[in-house]
């Protein structure tokens, strides 16, 4: 994969909370190597407030994120994916695009911290978490040797990253 920009989609079912975590992070952490979407196949078409006040509160900019449909990647003038990650249990289930290019892709699934109940300090503790575990996959993403890997170890990598729990990087 001898590339200088990788492009990723993460994708949920809302597009409101765990995709838009992950194009976050991956697009601060991954600046200049990764160019970081996010979409899902029923988008609410608002991003969740928690998940911006978490962003803004962690020095994000978040005046882009947006709640999209995954069509918007299906396009001929979309960016063709390198990599594509599903986040939710009901994503990865669902009958996906055929996206150009075959792009790597495996199952990266986290709760969904939107469907947290309970009061303020709860939900926020979801979110908390859910950008910590994210993050934590994310930075092993990034640290991958991509140009080193073959076809069959990057996928194993791949899913060996969506297996890393989320107790193991909640003190992190």
């Amino acid at each position: 994969m001898g590339k200088s920009i990788f492009n990723v989609l993460f994708l949920c079912t809302g597009n409101s909370a765990r995709s838009i975590l992950a194009e976050a992070i991956l697009g601060c952490e991954g600046e200049g190597r990764f160019n970081a979407c996010s979409a899902g196949s029923q988008p609410l078409g608002e991003v969740n407030p928690h998940a911006l006040e978490l962003l803004k509160s962690l020095d994000y900019r978040i005046d882009n994120f947006r709640s999209k449909s995954w069509d918007e990647f299906d396009r001929k003038d979309a960016p063709k994916m390198d990599f594509i990650f599903t986040v939710c249990g009901n994503a990865a289930k669902e009958v996906c695009p055929v996206w150009p290019g075959h792009p790597a892709s495996a199952h990266w699934g986290v709760p969904d911290p939107a469907a947290v109940t309970g009061g303020e300090k709860e939900k926020r503790q979801a979110f908390q978490n859910t950008y910590r575990l994210m993050h934590a996959r994310i930075t092993e993403f990034i640290n991958l040797p991509l140009d080193k890997l073959d076809n069959l170890s990057l996928q194993q990598a791949l899913e060996n990253i969506g297996q890393l729990s989320q107790t193991a990087h909640e003190s992190s």
